[in-house]
């Protein structure tokens, strides 16, 4: 597949806050922009929801996220592969479903 080059203008300070969380994250800003163009392809919608900023939450669910990150270095556990995850995600459907039913 041939790669072509984009360029994304923002400002210097986002650009800034930017390469900084995806460093956090162990990605580069292009790759978080790959990640983000893929998921606009694949869910053909911007793939979260646009609302009015709430630092709080933000800053509690990157927490919540390293969190589980440190947790999964920790485990000595292997990586799951695609299969696995699409499963985990299956399941965890079919229970919020049935919860939905009890309700």
């Amino acid at each position: 597949m041939a790669q072509v080059s984009m360029t994304v203008r923002m400002d210097s300070q986002l650009k800034q806050k930017f390469d900084a969380l995806c460093s956090q994250l162990g990605m580069s800003a292009n790759t978080a922009m790959n990640v983000f163009a893929n998921a606009v392809v694949q869910t053909q919608s911007i793939p979260f929801r646009i609302g009015i900023y709430n630092p709080t939450f933000e800053d509690e669910t990157l927490r919540e996220f390293r969190e589980f990150r440190a947790k999964v270095a920790a485990s000595n556990r292997p990586e799951l592969t695609l299969d696995e995850i699409n499963e985990e995600i299956r399941l965890a459907r079919e229970e919020r479903t049935a919860k939905k039913g009890t309700i």
